[in-house]
């Protein structure tokens, strides 16, 4: 199974490697973007699939890509005009050498990532001095140090144990580790066996695991018409998604494929996120560096900042656009 794998690399070697890259001028009328198999991105394959993107002039190319520096870098060097992942992750690689902005939000995590733990485990700072398999330098390593801060503590109070959250999943069913940071379907695949419990999941931290489209600024400055053609394409699958989900659900299971490619599967983990539409976008990118978006910047600005993953410090309009939800 393929889920939101996020690169273990070193982002400063990766990032002098962006610096040297010569961007191609992207043609008018294409935009290529790239990302993980993810429910959330489910969007995207709809808007394509059902022509939204094609009817206001746009041809949107596709590419599973199933690690973030790779379609990062690939975004880099002009082979990938944009990406879809959390605002999280993208904080790592951007960088004076490196521009590409948030354009629009695809959904958020409410209930697809979550804790697992014993049985027995009453509430979260019980977990301090236990072994925590996670997987380093991830949205699940960022999304846990939410959960420390919220609840006083830091890295320093458990044990983490390096490894991807399909592996964290699998050890703790095995009873390996006692603790593991994972998502869906492993959270239902515990509970239907009977295997700990699930402490916490993201439908307690809304707004904090939130996946974007981003667009290098080149490729923004330049073609402003693909850009708001892509925002409207968008819109309306996400239209379809609420009128006729389970049409809609069928259309994007066989668009993302994968461990998605079931339709029931993927309604069942489509429960686990909240899509957004032209409304949820609006208020997510509203306020600036006070609204839900720049909050959300700052918040890893603090986090990845205090583990050495940031290239440089970073504010709302340092990785949004929000210009494009007004059309």
């Amino acid at each position: 199974m393929s889920f939101r794998i996020a690169s273990c690399l070193r982002t400063t070697a990766l990032a002098a490697g962006m610096a040297l890259a010569a961007l191609p001028v992207a043609e008018a009328g294409t935009l290529k973007l790239g990302m993980t198999t993810w429910v959330g991105y489910g969007p995207l394959f709809l808007a394509r699939d059902m022509g939204y993107f094609e009817e206001n002039g746009l041809d949107v190319e596709l590419e599973i890509i199933e690690e973030a520096a790779l379609y990062m870098a690939a975004m880099a060097a002009g082979e990938l005009q944009g990406t879809a992942s959390t605002v999280d992750e993208i904080m790592k690689y951007r960088s004076e050498d490196f521009c590409f902005k948030s354009v629009y939000a695809l959904d958020d995590s409410h209930g697809g990532d979550g804790v697992l733990v014993p049985e027995d485990l009453d509430s979260f700072v019980d977990l301090k001095g236990m072994e925590v398999g996670l997987n380093e330098g991830s949205v699940s390593q960022f999304w846990f140090n939410v959960l420390l801060k919220e609840n006083g503590m830091t890295e320093a109070d458990v044990e983490i144990t390096n490894m991807t959250a399909d592996d964290a999943a699998a050890a703790f069913m095995a009873g390996r580790i006692p603790v593991a940071v994972t998502w869906e379907p492993h959270l239902t695949f515990a509970r239907k066996a009977n295997k700990g419990r699930v402490l916490v999941d993201s439908s307690q931290t809304p707004g904090v695991i939130v996946d974007v489209v981003a667009l290098e600024c080149g490729v923004i400055a330049s073609q402003p018409d693909d850009v708001k053609a892509l925002v409207k394409g968008l819109n309306k699958a996400n239209d379809l998604i609420r009128e006729n989900p389970q049409k809609a659900y069928e259309v994007m299971a066989a668009g993302v494929g994968g461990w998605l490619s079931d339709p029931d599967e993927f309604a069942a983990s489509a429960a686990g996120v909240n899509f957004y539409g032209r409304e949820r976008n609006a208020a997510f990118f509203a306020g600036g560096d006070e609204g839900e978006a720049g909050k959300l910047i700052k918040l890893g600005n603090e986090i990845w900042g205090s583990f050495g993953k940031l290239q440089m410090e970073l504010g709302y309009d340092d990785l949004v656009d929000a210009s494009f939800l007004e059309e």
